[in-house]
């Protein structure tokens, strides 16, 4: 399964238009050799996360035969990722390489993404392939779903295919992208309002907004067929708002790990949504202002504010729930090089969490990476405020 899963990633890399001659061929076959080879080491390595929950879905789905047990509630992921699980429960095969497999195909499908929006401003061969192998290699990519079992590459893959396909103005297909995404996992609100910015541009037709909801309502219908109460597949996400925990922080390098002596009797939660929602509103609407002038480099900068600074102010967030702003700020680093070190200080804010989670102990306070997420959201305002200022001049002039 993982040969083939390196095949299909040499086939998107030839999709790519990355491999060029032997010397391109050959370092992508090399690089995949190495990739795939590392995830096949991490496959065997339980994790709590495992042992206590999704080892124990997959076991609810063999009780209550496969897909007949989409009638209940079971776990807190959305409907399509229980589909997954469902399915896997008919399998004689070990069910943690079967999570971890899955998530590695996504792995594949976010080197892709990368791969491609970096194509859009350099048809560079070796630029674009470099994209690829450092998605692939990105600490908390391999980490998340060859060593954690986890499927933050699914929604986050979902949703970058849906940004590239944005850029390419393929409007009706971005949006079915964007809605996957946002059925197998909430987090995708942190790319979400990114189409914003896709609608004022005009690369996203506002007639194909309505593929949102039947989109959704598609994904969730073979749940309903199975039993389950249309409404509920509908409200399922705000049932789940109730399963995130109390606690104000999980690990994460929000604003919480620099407030860490603020406890949910604080009442603070509520305030902070709303700060994260004005925080998000100060993006989009400079953005509407100046959309005309607004280049698609821009844009790319614009997701990552979002990406980083909305998880950034909301109370509850875990450790893993700044991998869509892992990848875009990779893809920055290819696209706007001046701007790299908002990759690697996102990076180093990201793994503290994991670092937390998978070794049960800090490797510094948790603040430190709220600093660097601070400095890299900082990083990318000054580069859009000297970008808007030598777009004023160039017009006056």
């Amino acid at each position: 399964m993982l040969a083939a899963e390196a095949l299909f990633a040499l086939f998107l890399l030839a999709r790519l238009k990355t491999l060029k001659d032997i010397y391109h061929t050959a370092a992508a076959v090399l690089l995949l050799a190495a990739a795939f080879y590392a995830r096949a080491l991490a496959l065997p390595y339980e994790t709590l996360d495992y042992q206590d929950f999704l080892k124990v879905w997959v076991q609810y789905f063999r009780d209550w035969d496969g897909f007949k047990g989409l009638r209940f509630s079971v776990g807190n992921y959305n409907i399509p990722y229980l589909y997954f699980l469902a399915a896997i429960s008919y399998s004689g095969i070990y069910d943690l390489f079967l999570i971890k497999l899955f998530s590695i195909f996504f792995d594949v499908l976010l080197a892709f993404s990368a791969a491609g929006i970096t194509g859009l401003f350099y048809d560079s061969p070796t630029r674009k392939l470099t994209a690829f192998f450092l998605t692939l290699f990105l600490p908390t990519v391999f980490l998340n779903g060859s060593l954690w079992g986890q499927c933050d590459s699914v929604y986050t893959a979902l949703g970058m295919l849906g940004v590239y396909y944005g850029l390419k103005r393929k409007s009706a297909f971005s949006v079915i992208l964007i809605t996957l995404s946002f059925a197998v996992k909430l987090q995708a609100v942190f790319i979400l309002p990114f189409y914003a910015v896709l609608l004022m541009k005009k690369y996203i037709k506002p007639q194909h907004i309505m593929l949102f909801p039947l989109t959704y309502a598609v994904s969730v219908t073979p749940a309903v067929i199975a039993g389950r109460p249309f409404i509920d597949t509908l409200t399922l996400y705000f049932k789940q708002t109730g399963s995130i925990g109390d606690g104000l922080n999980y690990n994460s390098s929000s604003v919480f790990a620099i407030f860490d002596k603020l406890t949910p009797e604080d009442n603070v939660s509520a305030v902070f949504i709303i700060i994260a929602f004005i925080y998000m509103f100060s993006v989009l609407v400079p953005a509407f202002f100046s959309r005309k002038e607004l280049g698609r480099k821009d844009m790319l900068v614009i997701l990552y504010l979002l990406a980083a600074g909305i998880p950034f102010f909301l109370p509850h967030m875990h450790d893993r729930y700044f991998f869509a702003a892992d990848i875009s700020a990779l893809i920055l680093a290819f696209v706007i090089p001046e701007l790299a070190p908002v990759a690697v200080l996102t990076q180093f804010a990201s793994l503290l969490g994991y670092h937390a989670y998978l070794k049960m102990r800090y490797l510094m306070p948790m603040r430190y990476g709220a600093f660097a997420l601070i400095a890299s959201i900082t990083l990318c305002m000054i580069w859009l405020y000297k970008r808007s200022g030598k777009k004023s001049v160039q017009e006056s002039s």
